[in-house]
């Protein structure tokens, strides 16, 4: 079986297990790494060798593969500079690997989930990859503006700490999903420039592209039928 025939066999299962994976990452690991359960290094090296082999067989792009695996390498430099001697340099280099890996596979799976053919249930579960994907893009945009800026957030301080992804993951949702506590909010122009376009893509997608997704997924499951 060759690489072509194992992407078209297994590309939209793939769209779940990515899901699922992201999900974990995200919702368990990160809180377990705020909790020092886990060793944060070792965990996103982990995950992000297994994304890597996902958007391998989802794309088929050296391209993006070979952007994937720069990410890898800057987590790993990252984790050493952490170990050796942590600084606002290991800081940047997680943040600029995530928004590699966030915008990467948001490119392969928007490709993988809008592609002509069926609407399949995997393809609706991409359309919701896509949209946590999005969370994870800006999860490292405000990691990067708040290294810059000290007083970038209210109620959040971006320093290099075990806490620090599950921090900016929890800010990141109640902005695209517009939940809105009130415990963290951005005081800095463009960091709230950032939040108004994530709420605004968090309101749309759901509404628009998501909606559709599901529409032809239930016509093409009821012609089967």
């Amino acid at each position: 079986m060759n690489i072509d025939e194992i992407r078209e066999r297994w590309a939209d299962p793939l769209l779940t297990g990515l899901t699922a994976l992201l999900m974990i990452m995200m919702f368990v690991v990160s809180p377990l790494q705020a909790l020092g359960i886990f060793a944060f290094q070792a965990s996103e090296l982990v995950l992000a060798l297994l994304l890597v082999v996902g958007i391998f067989v989802i794309s088929g792009s050296p391209i993006a593969v070979m952007a994937m695996l720069i990410a890898l390498g800057m987590i790993t430099v990252g984790a050493i500079l952490r170990i050796r001697s942590p600084s606002i340099l290991d800081l940047n280099l997680f943040a600029g690997s995530w928004f590699i890996v966030g915008t990467t596979m948001a490119w392969a799976v928007a490709r993988a989930t809008f592609a002509p053919g069926r609407v399949t249930y995997h393809r609706v579960i991409g359309a919701v990859l896509l949209y946590m994907t999005i969370a994870v893009i800006f999860s490292a945009l405000y990691t990067f503006m708040g290294s810059l800026v000290p007083n970038a957030f209210a109620g959040m301080k971006v320093e290099d700490s075990p806490a620090l992804a599950s921090q900016v993951i929890y800010f990141s949702f109640a902005t695209l999903t517009t939940t809105g506590y009130g415990d963290v909010a951005p005081v800095h122009p463009i960091v709230r420039s950032l939040c108004n376009i994530e709420a605004v893509f968090g309101q749309l997608y759901p509404a628009t592209l998501l909606a559709r997704l599901v529409t032809l997924e239930i016509a093409h499951r009821d012609q089967d039928s």
